[in-house]
């Protein structure tokens, strides 16, 4: 897969912070074709803690099918540290990486991340989004920001996530008597299309399914690698 260069990367924490509010003028949020979206990648990213030696593994899940059509992985150095709210800078070197080693070009893409919910509206997936020209959302386990009512207790239920006076994502319930995902636009979406992609791309699982793939298997490969080295 050929990506465009969107900028050099810094190591430099002020530039990355000046760079985000940049970059997040960029970024388009629009209505999704959603029921067209087969083919989605799933994109994920471990780490030993204290380790700068990244791994990332993509996945490209066919959902009519659901089915594997191809995955691939990366691993690099990082110099840059580990910064809440800059952690794209961190990771998506690697993940950049891994996805230009697919020979397939998704529809869309989930990333495990924020996207709009971001105290720049530049979290992972708009990052991500910006550099692949990709239709992507973020979907996060956890919350990095916002206030929102605890969703219902059945799958499909949600509520919108605020911040400052504005709706930048939703708490997602997938799963009964499960934590909520919470889901934002990365680029080329809005968030009723992010929702509706994330809702379509669950099967049995807290995650959907090309996130929850693509976390297994980096799993996977950072084991595989970390014993050879």
């Amino acid at each position: 897969m050929k990506i465009a260069v969107l900028h050099p990367w810094t190591q430099n924490t002020r530039e990355a912070l000046e760079l985000q509010l940049e970059l997040a003028k960029q970024v388009v949020l629009r209505p999704g074709s959603v029921e067209k979206f087969r083919w989605v990648a799933g994109a994920d990213v471990s780490w030993r803690r204290g380790s700068s030696l990244l791994y990332a593994s993509v996945i490209v899940w066919d959902r009519l099918q659901n089915r594997l059509l191809e995955e691939s992985f990366a691993a690099l150095e990082t110099e840059f540290p580990y910064v809440p709210g800059l952690l794209s800078f961190r990771e998506l070197p690697v993940v950049l990486e891994a996805f230009r080693k697919l020979t397939i070009i998704p529809d869309a893409v989930l990333a495990d991340g924020q996207g709009l919910a971001h105290p720049r509206g530049l979290g992972l997936a708009c990052h991500l989004g910006l550099w692949l020209n990709l239709p992507t959302v973020g979907c996060a386990k956890s919350r990095l920001l916002g206030e929102a009512a605890d969703p219902g207790p059945n799958p499909g239920n949600f509520e919108p996530l605020r911040y400052k006076g504005r709706t930048v994502g939703a708490v997602l319930r997938t799963r009964a008597r499960s934590r909520p995902l919470y889901i934002s636009p990365g680029h080329l979406m809005d968030l009723e299309s992010s929702v509706k992609l994330t809702q379509i791309c669950l099967r049995r699982a807290r995650l959907p399914e090309p996130t929850r793939r693509a976390h297994l298997s980096v799993g996977e490969y950072r084991r595989n690698h970390e014993l050879n080295l």
